[in-house]
């Protein structure tokens, strides 16, 4: 499976993905930048073992994730890409972007404890959707 987050010049990629970033990605960026949560200082979309990532913590060795629907379809690549990343030092953890912006605090507050090195719970499957929008199974 091909991946566009997976380029050779990978700047040019992340620059892309910086300007035409989601909501959920911008929401979390909002509160992420200039050190707000408690002095930790992330960067966005920025190259990391030939994979451009959400948000990293470079002092703390910490990758943010934000997946969307389309994550669902991807558990082995993201799972090879969590390895990739993770054989470079950091640590990786993700959230649905659903999550997070129904839960925002909940999820900033697992960033924190994961940047302190503490255990993080996995954030739970979206739920399936019909093409009306409602929930199937």
């Amino acid at each position: 499976m091909g991946s566009p987050y997976r380029l050779a010049r990978p700047t040019d990629g992340a620059r892309n993905l910086r300007n035409n970033a989601t909501q959920a990605e911008r929401l979390l960026w909002s509160r992420l930048k200039g050190a707000q949560l408690e002095g930790l200082k992330f960067s966005r979309q920025m190259p990391i073992a030939g994979f451009i990532c959400d948000f990293v913590c470079r002092s703390r060795k910490l990758v943010v994730e934000l997946d969307g629907s389309q994550h669902a379809d991807a558990a082995d690549y993201d799972a090879m890409r969590t390895r990739k990343i993770e054989a470079q030092g950091y640590r990786l953890i993700r959230f649905w972007n659903n999550d997070l912006i129904e839960n925002l605090e909940a999820v900033l507050e697992t960033i924190v404890r994961a940047a302190l090195g503490g255990p993080v719970e996995p954030a739970p499957l979206p739920p399936c959707r019909t093409r009306e929008g409602e929930e199937g199974a």
